[in-house]
């Protein structure tokens, strides 16, 4: 599906996008001691996730996109780019899911600036910040899995559950992406 110029709607997930395999970016990642960095979140403050107390749900995305503003060249084609935006819908509608399996903290991931993300949080109405980590110094710490394009990196999707400090478990590749908070419920139910 080819959206015409400037009718972008990130709400809706293509049923033909690429699945992104599993290329092994994320293997490390599983008892990792979270690094102490603080990074600007959309409400004002600076989050540290190293520091925070209980479980903690992260879901890092590549971009969030805004209605009528084109997306990337090519960005339908690379496995894994599309559906920011439902992921997050995704965390959105199971927020209480997540608060009621004993989830303290919820933040969103990605390289975009915080006013940038601050948009897509009022529009989309989410119960949690995003974490802006714009200059990379979380993602070059952790070797996070990134990509390129348009002169932009950006993270590859997944999710990380992280007991203070310490990453327990790791989905990667996601996919589909707005399938992503179902997962990570499912998990958290079963463990």
């Amino acid at each position: 599906m080819q959206e015409a110029p400037g009718r972008h709607d990130p709400t809706v997930l293509p049923l033909d996008i690429p699945a992104p395999r599993d290329d092994g970016g994320a293997r490390h990642l599983t008892g990792m001691k979270l690094p102490d960095i603080a990074l600007a979140a959309t409400d004002g403050d600076a989050v540290n996730l190293a520091k925070l107390k209980g479980r903690t749900v992260l879901y890092i995305y590549p971009r969030t996109g805004v209605p009528g503003v084109d997306l990337p060249p090519g960005w339908n084609e690379i496995p894994g780019a599309r559906g920011c935006t439902p992921q997050s819908c995704g965390f959105r509608d199971h927020f209480a899911d997540l608060k009621a399996l004993g989830v303290a903290h919820v933040y969103g991931l990605s390289t975009q600036d915080s006013d940038y993300q601050r948009e897509a949080v009022e529009r989309l109405h989410l119960p949690f910040a995003i974490l802006s980590d714009a200059a990379l110094k979380l993602g070059h710490a952790m070797k996070l899995p990134t990509f390129m394009t348009s002169s932009m990196t950006l993270f590859k999707r997944m999710a990380l559950v992280i007991d203070d400090g310490v990453i327990i478990k790791v989905f990667y590749p996601v996919f589909p992406p707005d399938k992503n908070a179902e997962e990570v419920v499912a998990w958290l139910r079963s463990s």
